[in-house]
């Protein structure tokens, strides 16, 4: 198996070409939708993020092959994200039926175990987030949400509190 085969020049510039035209088509398509077609807001945009990267991945890779399915397929899905977003913004019940709602991780210090259970989410990556949040006592710390997209918010007040052992428990130092 020789994974460094040559690459001759005239795939390499057909690939050259085929990135050049990708990124002046996703910058045209992005200008268009608007930015929320990179923007991780939602499950359903970070799926479609993932998506275009795949197919954006195969056009430059696949120089042999034409880019209209690439810009095809890159039009559809930029299309059904913005209607996607028309409608969970002009509609309750719509951004209900198809959205996540966050939990409740955490509230005034108190950590909420059925909620880290319902989230997937492990008392050590809780710890992680609220580390990385700079909380140095579970008392500091006002509200912990699991949000939407599968990011942590940590809200919490900050003073020149020493950190509580349990936030740095599973730290090897």
């Amino acid at each position: 198996m020789d994974i460094f085969t040559k690459i001759e020049l005239s795939v390499i510039l057909k690939m050259l070409v085929a990135g050049i035209c990708i990124y002046v088509y996703i910058t045209l398509v992005t200008k268009i939708a608007g930015k929320r077609t990179f923007a991780k807001m939602s499950s359903f945009d970070f799926a479609v993020t993932i998506a275009m990267g795949s197919i954006l991945a195969d056009a430059v890779n696949k120089p042999g092959s034409s880019l209209m399915p690439a810009f095809i397929s890159i039009a559809i899905l930029a299309i059904l994200q913005v209607v996607f977003a028309k409608l969970r913004s002009s509609s309750d019940k719509f951004e209900n039926a198809i959205s996540n709602t966050p939990i409740l991780l955490m509230k005034d210090g108190e950590i909420f175990h059925e909620n880290l259970k319902k989230a997937l989410v492990s008392q050590a990556d809780l710890m992680g987030k609220l580390r990385e949040a700079n909380v140095l006592q579970l008392s500091q710390v006002r509200a912990v949400v699991f949000e939407t997209t599968g990011d942590i918010s940590v809200l919490h007040n900050k003073d020149e509190t020493p950190i509580d052992k349990i936030i740095m428990n599973d730290v090897v130092s």
